[in-house]
């Protein structure tokens, strides 16, 4: 709007109407500006405000009345009082965004808690970054628990954001984190959690009827064995997970795809059962959500994450590798994530370290410092 109206002044002054008197007009772009566009905005908007002034001035042969300056003498005064108090606005509203960021932080942690360092026969580590652009907690999740069965994990991200999504993810979890010591089949594991959200929705008001009608959660759980070098998968409509073996990545596709909670009427075999794929020791598998692989840059290019953990070199630890991976998807977006992202990265141990945890001691010949 601010350079609306001086785009009318700058006509009406080039044209033969220009005995109209549009000192006031001018005069209040800054004002404007410094209600709705920031301080930045402000500043444009007064050079804008005085480079029309001087156009229409010399224009018109005005140099020398008072008019002119009285015009300028009015946009520096009101240009500063515009900039001062857009400052101060920005200022405000910065602090109460930093503050509803800050609980929802806070309230993302409680539900999800970091991943153990440490778990059975692999090394773990975790990362969830909120959008820059959004306030409201997200609908991603994730959880790793060492059982009778191994390792078992879980990611998964709820469609849609606020209250809904928070819901949705402390069922989907409190299923998981249940059944998940209790269950032997992976796939009943799946059930509980599906079953557990689908309770969850019939109780009336706890969704609105947006996410009743259109929502969906993806869902990926995966087992590793204490006692094989193998992992297991059950896939609902989830990314695949990124193997990284020997400086290679490749993403363990679903031989049998399958749906997100929400779109069980597309199953059409009722006979699913968890898929296995190697996962020897020094194996790396990284576990994640769409926001990291549709992060883009300016040039809407999306994320390579397969090249970026190829990328990496050396023997790093887990939290470190994330680290990387991290600053590498803020180079790619240059700090502007649209979407929250999490990642679980999990690297197998040798075989002594599986044969200690199998008996419940710690091998003597590791280091402490590497069984941490």
């Amino acid at each position: 709007m601010p350079f609306l109206i001086a785009l009318g002044v700058l006509g009406i002054e080039l044209s033969p109407a220009h005995f109209i008197y549009t000192g006031p007009l001018l005069t209040a772009t800054p004002a404007l500006a410094g209600l709705t566009m920031g301080p930045r905005g402000t500043v444009a908007a007064t050079a804008v405000a005085v480079a029309i002034s001087v156009t229409t001035a010399t224009y018109n042969q005005a140099w020398g009345s008072q008019q002119v300056y009285t015009n300028f003498l009015a946009i520096f005064l009101v240009s500063i009082a515009s900039f001062a108090m857009s400052g101060a606005m920005h200022a405000s509203r910065q602090s109460k965004l930093d503050q509803v960021r800050r609980v929802a932080v806070a309230a993302q942690e409680v539900i999800l808690r970091p991943v153990p360092a440490r778990l059975g026969p692999v090394r773990a580590a975790s990362l969830c970054l909120a959008a820059e652009k959004e306030a409201q907690v997200g609908g991603d999740l994730y959880e790793a628990v060492q059982t009778p069965y191994g390792v078992r994990l879980i990611v998964g991200d709820v469609r849609g954001k606020g209250l809904g999504a928070v819901r949705a993810v402390g069922v989907v979890l409190g299923a998981f984190r249940e059944a998940a010591h209790y269950e032997n089949d992976l796939v009943e594991v799946m059930n509980r959690c599906q079953a557990a959200l689908q309770r969850e929705a019939a109780v009336p008001g706890v969704f609105d009827e947006e996410a009743l009608v259109e929502g969906f959660t993806t869902v990926l759980i995966a087992q590793v064995p204490t006692d094989r070098p193998v992992v297991h998968l059950v896939n609902r409509g989830h990314p695949p997970p990124l193997l990284l073996h020997r400086g290679r990545v490749r993403a363990l596709m679903p031989t049998c795809p399958l749906p997100p909670f929400g779109l069980e009427e597309f199953i059409t075999d009722d006979s699913i059962r968890p898929e296995s794929y190697p996962f020897g020791p020094d194996d790396r598998m990284l576990l994640y959500t769409d926001g990291v692989i549709e992060a883009r840059n300016r040039d809407n290019d999306f994320f390579d994450l397969p090249k970026a953990m190829e990328g990496i070199g050396g023997r790093l630890t887990p939290p470190v590798f994330l680290g990387q991976l991290h600053l590498q998807l803020h180079r790619h977006t240059e700090g502007r994530l649209t979407d929250d992202t999490a990642m679980i990265l999990i690297e197998r141990l040798g075989e002594e370290v599986d044969r200690a945890a199998g008996e419940g001691r710690r091998p003597d010949r590791l280091p402490v410092r590497q069984t941490r």
